[in-house]
């Protein structure tokens, strides 16, 4: 089970319980990678390429998310997109 955030909102400790709370799974995950025969290296390296490949998809997705918010906006407005 992971472990919730202590409190509604932010606080001051807030991304430190999220990584106490995430520890476990992420040892399980390396573990399993170097049990399969990866070495530490290789498991670092691809969870970095995972971690830029979801900030890339997050930021494509707010910026198309933008974009739909404004051609709705000009739609309701009567302005052709």
């Amino acid at each position: 089970m992971i472990n919730a955030p202590r409190h509604d909102g932010e606080y001051a400790d807030r991304e430190v319980d999220c990584q106490e709370a995430m520890e476990p799974g992420f040892q399980a995950i390396v573990d399993c990678m170097l049990q399969a025969g990866w070495t530490r290296g290789e498991v670092v390296r691809a969870l970095r390429r995972l971690i830029a490949a979801d900030n890339m998809t997050q930021k494509e997705k707010a910026r198309v998310e933008a974009e739909l918010a404004i051609a709705r906006a000009m739609m309701r407005a009567g302005k052709a997109v």
